[in-house]
């Protein structure tokens, strides 16, 4: 046993039947689109549980996430926008560079707090072992480091393996299996610590390429493959509000379901890929289709059933959000760009989120206030899927996002002061940012002699 799981072995007894304090479980799917499920809009993919969750919770309806899933994830975890950790790329296999130990997860801020914490799913914050999750926070983990896709042999990069801890417990890991495994994992987790506040953080390695999905959901969605994979998360999730339930923890449990960026874009290669519903783009833009992602709140006798919520939030606000509510303090010595939801989710008050800023990579690409967005950059995705460059937009585009969600009328020349705003708003949020120790160039993981940073 570690230092950190025997301090929180010893604090164990004096949470235990604490009713004060509610638990969180936090649901992250991987590449789910805005339009994959049914309670936003989807006629092809079928939701029921995810739907049920949402008639006895909140919708949110403007829920932003980055355009990739290291970023985001990392956004997600410390509360902060991705240039502050200098994770502004998807990261590698056995690449020595990670999430840095002078950032402060959300694991760790809830394990301060007395909770048991784990992390089951995808992590993708760094494969290296001081990055992995049991040196951020999490008491237990079990999943894989990065992407299922990351096995090409040619560049070093290993097996997708399945870890418990730190140990390699399967190899390759048998990805049909995956989210049935990560739900018995984390209703076994919850079991454990029925009587004690808990912090699960499951982030599924589906719907992200390659697909897959137990045999018990293969083949049974009119969706294809891409269906079969959503439907067993759904399934997922209605396992675990069940198990709640019958532990008697359903109304002291906040439940949080969301995506970590848009879908996979239909290109010739792509046939069955997820859906961006009314907004334009999709993965690796910062278009509202790569960045507008669903997000489901439940907590009852907290957040009303049936709730929809308009207004700007994204996951940095899940920080300050469960740090508020587990009566703990957010770190002082930091900027936390995430603001706490409770007052919004419960229906008392407006967001308390007035811009997002949209960053891909280093690069502050757009700025939404409002119904108002504009670029000052973009990136555009070919037949094939390949992203274009970054390209400056001359003159800013700007977009009213109410009249206009999929963004095709550039309105800029009708609203010159309007344009002229938020662009000070950027430059002065430009002024407050200070990047962390930022990741070599993407090329340089394909030569494993030259991916080291050096230790971090």
């Amino acid at each position: 046993m570690d230092r950190r799981n025997f301090i929180s072995s010893l604090l164990a007894p004096y949470f235990a039947g604490r009713s004060d304090l509610p638990n969180f479980v936090l649901l992250l799917a991987d590449d789910l689109g805005y339009g994959d499920l049914s309670c936003y809009g989807s006629r092809e993919i079928h939701t029921p549980n995810l739907d049920g969750m949402a008639k006895e919770g909140a919708q949110l309806d403007e829920f932003y996430a980055f355009p990739t899933c290291t970023p985001s994830r990392a956004a997600l975890l410390t509360g902060r926008y991705p240039l502050r950790s200098g994770l502004t790329r998807v990261l590698a296999p056995r690449e020595h560079f990670g999430l840095s130990d002078t950032e402060i997860t959300l694991g760790q801020a809830l394990e301060k707090c007395g909770y048991a914490t784990a992390c089951i799913g995808k992590w993708h914050l760094g494969d290296m072992p001081r990055y992995v999750p049991n040196r951020h926070g999490f008491q237990y983990f079990y999943g894989l480091h990065y992407s299922n896709d990351m096995t090409l042999p040619v560049v070093d990069w290993p097996p997708v393996r399945l870890y418990r801890n730190e140990k390699i417990i399967e190899s390759p890991a048998h990805q049909n299996t995956l989210t049935k495994r990560y739900t018995e994992e984390a209703i076994g987790f919850i079991d454990r610590n029925k009587n004690r506040p808990f912090f699960l953080y499951l982030p599924y390695t589906m719907p992200h390429i390659p697909l897959a999905a137990s045999a018990d959901f293969r083949g049974k969605s009119a969706y294809g493959l891409y269906g079969d994979a959503v439907d067993e998360i759904d399934w997922s999730v209605g396992q675990i509000l069940t198990s709640l339930k019958k532990l008697g923890l359903d109304q002291n449990t906040i439940v949080v379901f969301t995506s970590d960026n848009g879908p996979a874009i239909r290109t010739e290669l792509v046939a069955r890929a997820g859906s961006a519903g009314p907004f334009r783009g999709g993965k690796g833009t910062t278009w509202e289709g790569g960045t507008r992602v669903p997000c489901i709140v439940r907590w009852p006798g907290h957040v009303p059933s049936g709730l929809k919520l308009d207004g700007i939030a994204s996951l940095m606000d899940i920080f300050p959000t469960f740090i508020e509510l587990a009566n703990g303090a957010l770190p002082s010595d930091r900027v936390i760009d995430g603001k706490s939801l409770v007052p919004f989710l419960e229906g008392k008050a407006p967001s308390p989120e007035r811009e997002f800023f949209y960053y891909s990579g280093r690069r502050l690409f757009a700025v939404r206030e409002a119904e108002w967005k504009v670029h000052f950059i973009e990136r555009k995705r070919g037949p094939k899927g390949h992203l274009s460059n970054p390209v400056y937009c001359h003159p800013p585009q700007l977009y009213d996002l109410v009249k206009d969600p999929g963004e095709r009328q550039d309105v800029a020349s009708e609203h010159p002061k309007i344009v002229q705003r938020l662009s000070r708003i950027a430059l002065d949020f430009q002024v407050t940012m200070t990047p962390g120790k930022l990741p070599p160039p993407f090329w340089k993981t394909f030569l494993p002699r030259l991916h080291t940073t050096g230790p971090r």
